[in-house]
């Protein structure tokens, strides 16, 4: 659904993607940081994908799979996952998911207006449609 909304409102959206690993889910926030970890060897969205369809097998051995499945170097991933490098980026994202009240995922906020859940393409599409008579 978000390949079809970022397709046909190309160059008139900007995608911003923040990291709210549910408490419930404990292996979860090492999994954000891997996929930023990722990020850092350019392959967040294939990595992110992969999470998606591997869930829920986020133990570090699979997190160290998934990077090497997408040919990123072992050795700078593994340093940079057991490091925290991206840990404070994290939950700095948990905490403005807390203050905007977010509660689970997906939520999304088009202008301020929020979504919750995996909400049909209708209903993002008249909510952008919204946003975008208000912006010109």
């Amino acid at each position: 659904m978000l390949d079809r909304i970022l397709t046909e409102y190309r160059r008139k959206l900007r995608l911003v993607y923040k990291d709210f690993p549910l408490p419930g889910h404990t292996l979860a926030r090492p999994a954000h940081e891997a996929a930023r970890c990722a990020g850092a060897a350019g392959k967040y969205w294939e990595y992110h994908d992969r999470l998606f369809q591997a869930q829920p097998n986020f133990e570090r051995a699979d997190l160290l799979r998934y990077a090497s499945d997408l040919g990123i170097p072992a050795e700078p991933f593994a340093q940079c996952l057991d490091g925290g490098r991206f840990r404070g980026l994290v939950e700095a994202d948990i905490q403005q998911g807390r203050l905007l009240d977010v509660t689970g995922t997906p939520m999304f906020f088009i202008n301020g207006q929020r979504i919750e859940g995996a909400a049909p393409f209708e209903t993002f599409k008249a909510v952008i449609d919204e946003a975008l008579r208000n912006v010109r």
